[in-house]
């Protein structure tokens, strides 16, 4: 979540869900073209704003006519019960303003590689594939005034599109709130409730609560670091549990719409895996 004094600004904040690299290799390549072409020279009222690494979104949407992409590679690392999981994804959104307040999002953990280790039934199982396609709309409602806070509204729809072996299903639809406040001395405030509509493996369909809660502290214009708790799941045991998070990260814009960062997050508790990393590229087109 980072904090600019520019209405077209707003803040910043950070997601997520298989046919195999064609996504991967497309970001890729948008980020290259990025990084090379004139169209990402950005004015200093411009500057990009994303919705990562942290897990609590932005309340910033990304400007009429403009394209965003932010895209990464992150690992997950959980041992339970002497059975050790490891999982590689391509997390990506790409967000599209289609005025100044409104933008339709784009949002895929893309490729995604599981290996499973469990020594009392070897050998390893590996599963890979493409992830499902979540289809949203964020609405910047109110800019920050004082201790009024910047207020966002998010929409989503996770849709079974991925490889029949990661596929979800039916229709999962979520809906999340961004609240914003910019403090004294640097740091900014984040919080993101919200609820979704979630399915087991099995198919059973089940409501799960969202919360998010993250300070950021900006350093200079360019470089913010975060420390975050996020809910990312508040549920039954018997459908997955509490997963929540204990996060850091860093971001740095290295060119007026480019920016970089990374972030790893703990595990809280044991339905919760135990370390992921990520480590991101985003740019405003």
């Amino acid at each position: 979540m980072r904090l600019q004094s520019e209405r077209c600004v707003c803040m910043t904040t950070p997601g997520a869900r298989r046919y195999r690299l064609p996504w991967s290799s497309t970001a890729a390549f948008l980020c290259l073209l990025g990084l090379l072409s004139p169209i990402c020279r950005a004015e200093d009222s411009d500057k990009i704003v994303t919705d990562r690494p942290d897990f609590v979104e932005s309340s910033a949407t990304v400007g009429g006519g403009r394209l965003q992409l932010e895209t990464s590679v992150s690992g997950e690392h959980d041992k339970t019960d002497g059975v050790t999981t490891r999982t590689l994804q391509t997390p990506t959104l790409v967000r599209f303003g289609v005025g100044p307040d409104w933008e339709l999002r784009l949002e895929t953990d893309g490729y995604t590689r599981t290996r499973v280790d469990d020594p009392a039934s070897p050998p390893p199982i590996t599963q890979y594939g493409m992830s499902d396609l979540s289809l949203g709309v964020k609405w910047h409602m109110a800019d920050g005034a004082g201790w009024r806070p910047a207020t966002a509204w998010l929409a989503h729809v996770d849709v079974p599109s991925g490889s029949e072996s990661l596929r979800g299903h039916g229709a999962r639809p979520s809906l999340r709130a961004v609240f914003e406040w910019e403090l004294p001395a640097n740091f900014g405030l984040g919080v993101m409730p919200g609820v979704i509509y979630d399915s087991r493996d099995d198919g059973h369909r089940y409501t799960a609560g969202i919360l998010g809660v993250v300070l950021g502290y900006e350093w200079t214009e360019d470089l913010r670091t975060f420390v975050e708790v996020a809910g990312r799941q508040l549920a039954t045991p018997d459908n997955g549990g509490n997963i929540i998070t204990y996060d850091i990260g860093i971001s740095y814009r290295i060119r007026q719409n480019v920016q970089i960062d990374t972030a790893v997050n703990f595990g809280a508790n044991h339905s919760t895996p135990d370390l992921t990393w990520t480590v991101g590229l985003s740019i405003k087109f």
